[in-house]
């Protein structure tokens, strides 16, 4: 396991940049209403190295900074004499490092416990795609991924399995709730206000009457459409 003094200047920069995103993202989750007290999580990869930066366990949103923000390599190790390195890191830690081993062009990973999400992962229910903007955002249904028990890589495994060669950045884990996934940590908390707002849009939808599909087509144009011409910047997806 590296030692936090043995990085780059490059390196030591990167891990602070990341650091400053991760604790500020963490109020993106607070401003959209989808977390309650200390639960949900964003982290971020660092990069060119092996590392990521996650929140620390049962810290309010409120005392997140980005000196307490906790730096672990991608197995999930907390990198000892880094800063934050005596706290706990989140107890979906293993879940994000299991993500980054296996998903190298993912750059952040957030999980919520977003009311209309976890609904709809309650009922081990995939969100079909039947509006234009869901369609734009994830180029299809928002998939379901098998139950695990937090503690290991189990959640990881989940992830991983379910959004290899699907267009969706979010998987909504059984009985539990959405993970969403980026190129970067900003992109996964954009993912997760979108989880949200789709997840209740069709919900009530579907509570006022039948639902109308897109055709796989028009869902396709849409996604192509958005992902590759709409606005400047890739960067983070708007």
């Amino acid at each position: 396991m590296s030692n936090a003094a043995e990085f780059s200047p490059e390196i030591e920069e990167a891990i602070a940049s990341v650091r400053a995103d991760v604790a500020e993202l963490h109020g993106e989750l607070v401003r959209y209403g989808l977390v309650i007290w200390t639960g949900g999580n964003v982290s971020g990869r660092v990069p060119d190295a092996d590392l990521f930066v996650i929140k620390p366990s049962g810290v309010s949103y409120d005392d997140l900074a980005p000196d307490n923000m906790i730096l672990c390599d991608l197995d999930g190790n907390v990198i000892p004499g880094s800063l934050g390195s005596e706290r706990a890191p989140s107890s979906d830690t293993a879940a994000h490092a299991y993500v980054y081993r296996n998903m190298p062009e993912v750059g952040g990973v957030v999980h919520t416990h977003s009311t209309f999400a976890v609904a709809w992962a309650a009922r081990g229910e995939e969100i079909p795609c039947v509006i234009t903007g869901m369609a734009d955002e994830f180029g299809g249904p928002i998939p379901v991924g098998p139950f695990a028990i937090i503690g290991d890589d189990s959640i990881g495994r989940g992830i991983v399995e379910t959004l290899s060669g699907h267009r969706s950045r979010a998987v909504l884990m059984q009985n539990h709730g959405p993970f969403t996934i980026g190129v970067n940590a900003k992109d996964a908390v954009k993912a997760a206000v979108m989880t949200e707002d789709v997840a209740r849009s069709v919900h009530y939808a579907r509570e006022a009457g039948e639902l109308i599909p897109i055709p796989q087509d028009k869902i396709d144009s849409l996604y192509n459409r958005y992902q590759n011409v709409y606005g400047q910047s890739t960067d983070a997806r708007r």
